[in-house]
């Protein structure tokens, strides 16, 4: 009569002793052991037949294999808009005793997702290459550093915000000769004796809990409140956006640099960094006009709140809509009777435009019309671009 299993012996006192199996029925549950369908005694005595038996633990570890083929890889990585969900349901059930500022909101964000990315990185990923880029009169500019420059880039640009919020400077005593976002970085990197690493992750972190937590104190005029970039000036509820996008931005270029998915701001913050790139833009081509840069302005200058010549910004997909920027001064108003060209693109191209990140010959998608007026709207937009 064949043997196929038997069970375990119990001892005198009820406990079951190790099951003892012939060779062959071992043998014939490799499969099983392998697909973890066998009984827990069953399993001990496969397992401690394999560490004697050289052929039974060959053919294990191909089953092993086999079986891991067979089954779908689960990524361990949260998804990123989980944190999202879960803080909304929260706020659903109990609204926070005090809001953060719908205009402070996408920076909340954003800087928590880039936190999310950095808390698992090793040296090896702090100290990994990248390469920021912008436009400088209108050519396309690039500076190398590293995943830990990038944070010590934003600790100390996000410290113009800080500083009009009264809270201390990340730079300290250091003092650069214009206090602008690229002084500031360059000044912060020179003063370190050594290369930015992951140390700077928690002055960078504490200082972006601190700016939501001051600006959800504070009275209700405070958005209003101007933030000097050294060249030009921000409302605070703008330069909070901006510190979003470039927030954003650079959590792509570190993501590129660790070669990590990384996906575009929700479609609700994403609209809100598009509609503030749109309101600049006038500003901007005046700017560049007056420098030789644009266009000369065809006719008189428009009156202020008069309409005028117009270029139609349409943003397709997440954060989209329809802009009407006028083109002759920024003090005049956009006019769908006056338009002379339309422009059409993705919200996260026109973003990655103003980054400096895609070129204007490459951005638009869609182009009808004034190809003076296109150009110039293109180039004005990149123009917006820094470190």
């Amino acid at each position: 009569m064949s043997e196929t299993r038997l069970e375990p012996h119990r001892d005198h006192r009820g406990e079951a002793e190790q099951l003892v199996l012939e060779h062959r029925v071992l043998k014939s549950l490799l499969g099983a052991w392998a697909l973890a369908a066998c009984s827990s005694a069953e399993a001990e005595a496969v397992e401690e037949h394999l560490g004697t038996c050289g052929p039974c633990a060959d053919e294990a570890l191909r089953l092993r294999e086999a079986v891991g083929l067979l089954q779908r890889p689960e990524s361990l990585d949260l998804d990123p808009g989980l944190r999202t969900r879960v803080l909304e349901t929260c706020l659903e059930r109990r609204p926070p005793r005090t809001p953060v500022p719908e205009w402070a909101a996408a920076y909340d964000a954003e800087t928590a997702r880039l936190d999310a990315l950095l808390q698992d990185f090793g040296d090896a990923e702090w100290h990994a290459p990248v390469r920021l880029r912008w436009y400088e009169a209108d050519e396309a500019s690039t500076r190398r550093t590293t995943v830990a420059g990038v944070i010590a880039h934003l600790l100390t640009v996000d410290g113009l915000v800080a500083v009009a919020l009264g809270l201390d400077d990340p730079l300290g005593d250091v003092r650069p000769e214009r206090p602008t976002p690229t002084a500031r970085t360059e000044a912060y990197w020179r003063a370190a004796h050594f290369p930015p690493t992951r140390s700077v992750r928690t002055p960078w972190r504490e200082q972006s809990h601190h700016l939501v937590r001051t600006v959800s104190f504070a009275d209700g005029g405070a958005g209003r409140l101007p933030v000097s970039y050294g060249d030009y000036e921000l409302p605070l509820h703008d330069a909070m956006l901006d510190r979003a996008f470039e927030c954003w931005v650079h959590g792509e270029d570190i993501a590129e640099a660790v070669d990590y998915p990384y996906e575009p701001p929700s479609g609700r913050h994403l609209h809100g960094i598009v509609e503030l790139a749109a309101r600049m833009l006038p500003a901007v081509l005046e700017h560049r006009r007056l420098h030789g840069l644009a266009s000369p302005v065809e006719r008189r200058l428009v009156a202020a709140g008069e309409p005028g010549r117009s270029l139609r910004l349409e943003i397709e997909g997440s954060g989209g809509g329809e802009w009407l920027i006028p083109l002759d001064s920024p003090a005049a108003k956009g006019s769908a009777e006056h338009e002379v060209a339309h422009i059409a693109l993705d919200g996260a191209e026109f973003c990655r435009l103003a980054a400096g990140h895609v070129s204007p010959q490459e951005a638009a998608v869609g182009q009808v019309g004034d190809r003076g007026a296109i150009r110039d709207v293109l180039l004005a937009a990149a123009s917006m671009s820094r470190m």
